[in-house]
This record gives C-alpha cells, sequence and structure tokens, in this order.
C-alpha cells in the first residue's frame, strides 16, 4: 500500500546472482533500472493448451502456499509444470531479493519462477519484460505501490497480462497486486486514505481510481481492499463502493467490494467460484445509489448486503448470491456498530443431509473406510483428529473421466494432510501443505471407463483435537 508521502528517487538495486540475472533496461537518473532474476529453469515450458483461468486475490503481499498451489494444479491440469513471473515495484529492503519466487519454487508444477522489479512507467514497453510475461502461465503482482502498476494501462504489459489469462493461464497478487487485479482500483496517486477520513467525505482529495485496466471474467463491477480487518478498511470499501455506483463506473447501478485480511487468500477459479482460504474476507454489496455522497459532506448509504466468508467457505461471483447477508449502514459519515459481524436477513437453503457426511470411528483403514460412495457431489466431508494418529478414511466412487476436486479447510488446532488413493490403496495425489490451520486442496481426473472405487485419506501430522476439518468435493 502506498503511503501518504512524497516520492522519493529509488536507489539502483543491487541483486545476487540466483539462477539467471540480467539488468535488462536503464532508466534515467531518478530511477533504479529494471532488474530481472529467474529461478528454476532456464528454458520456458512450451504447450498448446493449458486449463485456467485461475486467481488468487491476497490481503497482503506474502504468497499463500496452498490457494496458489491450487491455482497452479488447475491451470496445468495436474500434469507437467508452468512458468511464473512475479511483477514487483520495488525490490525488497532487506532479506531476499525474491520471495515470492522463493516460495513458489517450493510448489508442486513449477518450472521456473521470475522476478521482475521495474519503476517506471515505461517499462510496461520492454521487451523482455513482455516476453517473460507471454510465455508464462501465471502473474502475480507483489505487494507496493498499486499507482505504479496502475501506470501500465494501456501498454504492452497490460496487453501481455491478459494474453496469459487468455491462453488458460492465471494472474494473482498480494496488498497492492491485490488491487490491481479488480475492474475498479483504489490507485492510491493521490496518497493513502482511512475509514474515518472517507467516510466524513467520500469524495476525500486523497481519493483516486483507475478503470478498464484488468477485468477478469464473472470479476466485473468490483473494486478490490486489502489488510482489511487488521486495518480497519471496512468503512473506506462502503465508501468506494458509493463511489463507483454515484461515479457510474460500474454498470447496472451496483458495486461489490472485496476486502481480504492479512495472511488470507481468496481463490478465484475459472467458473466464477471464490474459495477463502485463511482467516477471512468480505464482499460488500451496494445496490443503489447513495443518499448522501457529495464533496465536502459526510457519506450516508442504507443497507450494504455483506456476506463474511470463513476458511473453506466460498461464493460464486458467476451466480452471484441473494441470500446469506447481514446488513449495515452509514448514516453522515458514522457507520453502524459491529461492521464485521452479522446475523444474515436471509437464510440460503440448507443443504440437504445426503450433501454433509460426518466420520464414524474407527475409520483409521480401508477396510473400516466409512462408505460416501452413495453421496451425491458436490458434498461436504466433516471430521476431527482425534489424536496424533488418526486417520480418516471416506469411500467414493468416480465415473469415466470424471475430475474431483476437494479442498480441506483445517481447524488452527492442528495440521491434517490429504491423500487420494485407488482401491489398492496406492496415493494418486497427495496435498501435505505445513502448517497447524493450513487447508489442503488436490484435484484427480479418472480416464478409465467405468466406475471405480477410491478413498479420501484425511490424517494428523502434527497436533490433534476435538475442532472439525471439513472437506469439500467437488465433481466437474
Amino acid at each position: 500500500m502506498r503511503t501518504r508521502t512524497l516520492r522519493a528517487p529509488l536507489a539502483p538495486a543491487t541483486l545476487a546472482l540466483l539462477t539467471l540475472t540480467a539488468t535488462i533496461a536503464a532508466t534515467g537518473p531518478a530511477e533504479a533500472a529494471a532488474t530481472r532474476i529467474r529461478l528454476g529453469g532456464a528454458s520456458d515450458v512450451s504447450r498448446t493448451s493449458w486449463q485456467g483461468p485461475a486467481f488468487t486475490m491476497n490481503g497482503d503481499g506474502k504468497i499463500l502456499t496452498a490457494p496458489m498451489a491450487r491455482a497452479v494444479d488447475a491451470i496445468r491440469g495436474g500434469t507437467g509444470s508452468l512458468d511464473v513471473v512475479v511483477l514487483g515495484a520495488s525490490a525488497p529492503a532487506s532479506g531476499s531479493k525474491t520471495p515470492e519466487c522463493d516460495t513458489v519454487m517450493t510448489l508442486p508444477g513449477i518450472n521456473s519462477c521470475t522476478t521482475w522489479t521495474l519503476t517506471a512507467t515505461r517499462d510496461g514497453a520492454n521487451s523482455q519484460v513482455n516476453t517473460d510475461i507471454r510465455n508464462a502461465e501465471f502473474v502475480f503482482f507483489a505487494g507496493g505501490d498499486q499507482c505504479r502498476y496502475a501506470a501500465w494501462k494501456g501498454t504492452a504489459l497490460e496487453a501481455s497480462v491478459e494474453s496469459v489469462v487468455a491462453k488458460g493461464g492465471g494472474s494473482g497478487g498480494g496488498s497492492a497486486g491485490h488491487h490491481i487485479n479488480s475492474p475498479v482500483v483504489y490507485d492510491a496517486c493521490n496518497g493513502s486514505v482511512t475509514t474515518p477520513e472517507v467516510l466524513a467525505d467520500p469524495y476525500n482529495s486523497y481519493i483516486s481510481f483507475t478503470t478498464g485496466m484488468f477485468e477478469w471474467a464473472d470479476y466485473g463491477g468490483v473494486i478490490n481492499d486489502s489488510h482489511f480487518v487488521a486495518r480497519d478498511r471496512m468503512g473506506r470499501t462502503m465508501a468506494f463502493v458509493a463511489r463507483a455506483i454515484k461515479d457510474g463506473r460500474t454498470p447496472g447501478g451496483k458495486a461489490w467490494g472485496v476486502g481480504v485480511d492479512e495472511g488470507s487468500s481468496l481463490y478465484l477459479d475459472g467458473s466464477g467460484q471464490a474459495t477463502l482460504y485463511g482467516k477471512g474476507a468480505y464482499v460488500i454489496l451496494g445496490d443503489h445509489q447513495p443518499e448522501q455522497a457529495t464533496s465536502g459532506k459526510p457519506l450516508t448509504f442504507s443497507n450494504y448486503k455483506i456476506w463474511h466468508l470463513a476458511a473453506g467457505q466460498t461464493y460464486d461471483f458467476k451466480n452471484r448470491p441473494t441470500c446469506g447477508y447481514y446488513l449495515r449502514s452509514v448514516t453522515n459519515g458514522v457507520a453502524d456498530a459491529n461492521l464485521y459481524n452479522g446475523t444474515p436477513q436471509t437464510d440460503c437453503s440448507t443443504p440437504p443431509s445426503s450433501s454433509t457426511f460426518a466420520e464414524t470411528e474407527a475409520n483409521d483403514t480401508r477396510t473400516t473406510a466409512n462408505d460416501a460412495s452413495a453421496l451425491t457431489l458436490p458434498a461436504t466431508l466433516t471430521g476431527s483428529m482425534k489424536s496424533t494418529t488418526d486417520r480418516d478414511y471416506f469411500r467414493i466412487s468416480l465415473a469415466s473421466n470424471q475430475k474431483l476436486s476437494v479442498h480441506c479447510a483445517v481447524p488452527d488446532a492442528y495440521d491434517a494432510d490429504l491423500y487420494l488413493l485407488d482401491s489398492t490403496g496406492s496415493t494418486l495425489v497427495r496435498s501435505t501443505n505445513d502448517g497447524a490451520g493450513t487447508d489442503e486442496t488436490l484435484t484427480f481426473t479418472r480416464t478409465a471407463t467405468g466406475t471405480g472405487t477410491y478413498y479420501l485419506d484425511v490424517e494428523a501430522y502434527n497436533g490433534s483435537g476435538a475442532s472439525p476439518y471439513s472437506c469439500a468435493a467437488t465433481t466437474a
């Protein structure tokens, strides 16, 4: 995020030689040179088709391994490897010069990760930058300065990123990189603004927007915000939504704010379904003109519809829900209490009992597996890691050419891993992300004819407890 300070000239970056380092384009004396560091394979992957798009919207600058791994797996269709490019507006002040790529290179299915530090608007026309982007399958915008990212609107770089998504790749970002991936961007080019300032005057001079840069399918009418709960940004996102409607920046007289908290990521798949990884996220809908949104006057806007997403919960951006929200208003610049929690005004239909399946012990082996083969997917499998050696097996069935996707929301009480086994007990796919409370995700496509028996195995890796895990299983 930008802070409200004058821009200072950037010092030239001194970068360690890792795998391949090249200084591509020198700029004027007031700006550092564009720099490139490549990790992994020296040559890009060449392939005729990819299975995306997939997107990751992160609440802070760090890459979360679980949603990033899911995006990589979705794009490559579970086979082969791909190339990632990380774009940044400034090099880290200390530590590794490639923190995002350091994380990316630990994931399965990665051929290379290239970090570009770009400091000038004209870097958007850099031929080597654009070659790297177009040859990649995922572009990640690092945290930092979304104003510099917005300056690339209309450049070759914008078109190159769009070409990655168009070929079945993906895009994402954290903090400033989260902001730039929405169709309406709070660009912070005039400085940063706080909730009290923007509620007191939604036309505060520090507020500026960029529109029409990246407009991803099913994600229309959205304005992103980051560090959401940690920096109390609900009120300012409400004001941004009111401004988007009042200024006609979104179609149909509606606008959606998407606020993602620190340590969280909203994964968006090719069908428009978003899944929350981490602490929390919010979707804020304004569906009418503000009662008062005028320069120099406090904001009044009644009945924002707010969806609060916890780990593993979803929001369908293609078929946007009309239920499950709570209401909050702003009156003369004063927001209602309890902005971040509320009782839903409308109840989305409760899934039938057949679409939720709770484990019963003992189910620690394939022989004693809980039989979930009669379930109609999508369905949710629930259980807990009752000991540090607990293993929960669920028997399921898959038809020919059926693609299975499983996402397990793991509580903070323990670290659990997820495996898919065939009928003989051989492991086909696994998800073994480190850390208590870290979600697990896997996908598998059955190519054999007829119907086959498979086993989902949820295993305690570190710790245990009564807190339940929840595994959402879908097929396509």
